[in-house]
């Protein structure tokens, strides 16, 4: 197994092996289980650094064992490790060639001639895999620099601000059809026959107890005139079914158990019954409410043409009815 595979390559596989195990055993979810646990994290760092001891303790072993040897047993032992199969050593003489370092029979060529107490050093150069990959961070530097700050090329802050563009587009093409994100600014009023259904059907179920079946009012406010407590209008409906009445009294707030789609239907179907005549109409509460977004009605006194009153009128008429008889 030793000889097959080199230890750069058996120990992430033994690692990654022990890591889905893991995994598999503890099943924690969506998220890893090192995640979701730092035990597990902690557990993972210690078996890889174990499974690197052991590599290295095998590899010093094997060294000393090589250096325990005479010329014959040398011999033996490097003509025993060329015995692996093309592929491992390929990968084997290409991982040296990338760290750019001698194998132990070639370093006596780099030994320095320094020595601490028994200690020689090694001039080894730098890794090739190091030394090309600064190169090519220069080379990528020079090209980012000439590309966003010489000819301005559109960099991450514009990026990010198109893509929020994106996403707010998206947003409102998902809120046209998410009924349930409607919300005090966004409420509007429905008129579809299935949402006032549904509607009328909220409103039998939670809130004819106080408002009648017609909407004329008991223990709640009449539904049916013009006044309204807490303000008239769609948005200001939704908000009272939502939020609730007056502080200490008056209706509870329906949030926690209707959906905003389904206190929409409600507040849609309540507008429903201006206008109406209930049986037994309770008496105004609150001030009246004057939609400024309607229409103005026909006859409606304006800045520029002021209606007359039906006093005023009278006085004409009478006066008119004396000049005649003069």
């Amino acid at each position: 197994m030793r000889n097959l595979i080199p230890s750069w390559v058996r120990v992430p596989l033994i690692f990654f092996a022990i890591f889905g195990l893991t995994e598999y055993v503890i099943d924690s979810g969506e998220k890893p289980a090192f995640i979701e646990n730092p035990l597990v994290l902690l557990f993972l760092v210690l078996v890889l650094l174990v499974l690197v001891a052991i590599e290295g303790i095998v590899s010093s072993l094997d060294n000393i064992l090589y250096q325990s040897l005479d010329e014959e047993g040398k011999a033996r032992y490097v003509a025993a490790k060329t015995k692996s199969p093309k592929l491992f050593v390929w990968v084997k003489d290409a991982y040296k060639k990338l760290a750019g370092g001698k194998s132990i029979e070639e370093e006596h060529e780099i030994i320095l001639d320094h020595n601490y107490d028994g200690i020689r050093e090694l001039d080894n150069s730098l890794p090739p895999w190091w030394l090309y990959g600064f190169y090519a961070s220069i080379v990528f530097a020079i090209v980012y620099l000439l590309r966003y700050h010489v000819f301005d090329a559109p960099g991450q802050f514009k990026e990010l601000e198109t893509e929020y563009a994106i996403a707010q587009k998206e947003i409102e093409e998902y809120k046209k059809t998410a009924k349930d994100l409607v919300d005090f600014e966004t409420v509007t009023v429905l008129t579809d026959a299935a949402d006032l259904a549904n509607g009328k059907k909220i409103f039998e179920a939670n809130c004819v107890a106080c408002h009648k079946v017609d909407g004329g009012g008991g223990i709640g406010p009449n539904l049916t005139d013009h006044y309204w407590i807490l303000g008239g209008g769609i948005k200001n409906v939704f908000h009272t079914i939502t939020e609730g009445g007056r502080d200490g009294k008056g209706m509870i707030a329906w949030k926690q158990s209707l959906k905003p789609s389904e206190i929409n239907q409600v507040a849609s179907y309540v507008l429903t019954f201006q206008g109406t005549t209930p049986a037994e109409p309770k008496d105004p509460e609150g001030e009246l409410w004057v939609d400024e977004s309607a229409s103005q009605p026909e006859g409606e006194a304006t800045e520029n043409n002021e209606t007359e009153t039906p006093a005023e009128t009278t006085e004409i008429i009478t006066d008119s009815v004396t000049v005649a008889q003069n």
